[in-house]
């Protein structure tokens, strides 16, 4: 496929997209452009995150809207946009009697890879996430992680200019993560990913934008940085005992307690200083995510 380049930026444009099933709006005039980098949709359950992805992948048909890719309406791409874009469902189906690099090779096929690229790709890429020794076993031997990882690299073959990833590191320890959090920060480079997910820590150093949303529209967009420096002066720790934490947590959100000596130490939110004890806190994209949509322990 040949695409038009805007400069070396890659363009997908979506324009006042929604989505309702009834009388609920999952998706409410959601605008955005996306070009090279990584783009993480945070925000609970409901928020529009998932439809969105299968509005992307034509497993939804929206109500209104449109959606162009470098200039040009995907539904007069058709089949040329989808050999553009790779996707990892939240729950991505695997064929449990295959082995690994079975796998691989079937999904290569299916995107039209030819056979020599496709064993390169399928052996860089099962290095790429640690799998390299287990692509001869089959899959229904695999852990949760062990299949996470090799449904994101289904997804990544073929080289794709757009990947759409549902919930990635869901069941990954945090080592695990941390190898999935490089390899899409490298796939980035030259691709466009679009990250639905719960795990704020996972995107807060990688992401080129985070775009929070709430009943199907964006509530605020920017760097992860720029979002969470919206909470100076509003982030406090502070360390006390016990029956005073319980008194805090009646009043204050409380973002984190943890045991420190013989009391605790707490991070709260507070748009004042919430005790004479208490310290101003460097700020996170976790802290401002809990003020915008709740959720504190």
């Amino acid at each position: 496929m040949t695409c038009r380049y805007k400069g070396d930026e890659f363009m997908l444009k979506i324009s006042e997209l929604c989505k309702s099933y009834k009388s609920c709006k999952a998706l409410n005039k959601f605008s955005f452009s996306f070009e090279s980098g990584i783009y993480a949709l945070l925000g609970p359950n409901g928020s529009g995150k998932s439809t969105l992805m299968n509005v992307l992948t034509n497993n939804l048909i929206s109500d209104s809207g449109d959606i162009s890719l470098d200039g040009e309406r995907i539904s007069e791409m058709k089949d040329r946009y989808f050999e553009q874009i790779g996707y990892m469902p939240q729950y991505c189906p695997l064929y449990l009697n295959f082995k690994a690099i079975e796998m691989l090779y079937y999904i290569a096929e299916l995107k039209g890879v030819k056979r020599d690229e496709a064993k390169k790709q399928a052996f860089e890429l099962l290095s790429a996430v640690e799998l390299t020794e287990c692509k001869d076993q089959y899959i229904k031997t695999f852990s949760g992680g062990m299949k996470q990882r090799l449904s994101l690299i289904c997804a990544m073959l073929g080289k794709p200019k757009i990947l759409l990833l549902d919930e990635p590191s869901a069941g990954l320890d945090p080592k695990q993560r941390i190898v999935i959090r490089n390899v899409l920060s490298s796939a980035a480079l030259d691709s466009t990913l679009i990250i639905a997910t719960h795990i704020v820590s996972d995107i807060e150093y990688t992401a080129k934008e985070a775009i929070l949303l709430k009943k199907g529209e964006i509530v605020d967009h920017g760097h992860p940085d720029a979002l969470a420096g919206k909470m100076s002066g509003r982030v406090w720790s502070i360390e006390c005992d016990t029956e005073k934490a319980e008194r805090m947590k009646s009043e204050f959100p409380i973002v984190n307690i943890i045991k420190s000596g013989n009391g605790v130490k707490i991070k709260l939110l507070s748009d004042i200083r919430p005790d004479a004890e208490a310290e101003e806190a460097e700020p996170t994209l976790e802290d401002y995510y809990l003020s915008v949509f709740g959720g504190a322990v």
